[in-house]
């Protein structure tokens, strides 16, 4: 069971499924749903979060944002130089590495989707150790899905244009 594996119960399941379902619920709330006090919920949701399979996320739910949002498939002889640049692209939300023919799927986030494409071109089309790339345009998403997405737009970010804050503009003509 999956539970087993992450070291929880089924009363940690319960927890963490109300919690998700609504993130501001009261400890007092989540008590009574579970059937325990609520200094045990406080207990448990600070072992959750200390053994890490709860974590608490700010962001933008996709489903609704009026944003363009892309997968981009990655085969790379470089993973590691990727991930680097996931990690300082504000256009790029997360990356995961697979099995298979790809080795890397990205998840992009911008205005419009010549952007996103631009972003792509520059980091991964024109990368040398970029054997193959795919990007896949999301329509729709089914269920709600907050991801955190930089908006920090005091600080120059700008989707229409390199904001700067990548390796892009060092490493090729950026847009």
């Amino acid at each position: 069971m999956i539970a087993d594996k992450m070291g929880i119960d089924n009363i940690d399941c319960q927890i963490m499924d109300l919690i998700q379902k609504e993130p501001g619920l009261t400890h007092t709330q989540i008590a009574v749903h579970v059937n325990r006090s609520q200094p045990t919920i406080g207990m448990r949701i600070r072992k959750l979060e200390k053994i890490g399979v709860l974590k608490y996320q700010a962001g933008i739910n996709i489903k609704v944002a009026d944003l363009c949002f892309a997968r981009v498939e990655v085969q790379t002889k470089n993973p590691q130089k990727i991930i680097d640049k996931v990690k300082s692209c504000p256009s790029m939300i997360n990356a995961f590495r697979l099995s298979g023919t790809a080795n890397l799927s990205i998840l992009m986030t911008g205005l419009d989707y010549k952007f996103l494409d631009d972003i792509v071109n520059i980091n991964f089309r024109n990368d040398p150790d970029v054997i193959e790339v795919h990007m896949d345009i999301i329509e729709d998403v089914v269920k709600d899905f907050v991801a955190p997405v930089n908006l920090n737009l005091e600080n120059g970010f700008d989707y229409q244009k390199c904001c700067g804050k990548c390796k892009c503009h060092s490493d090729f003509n950026c847009i």
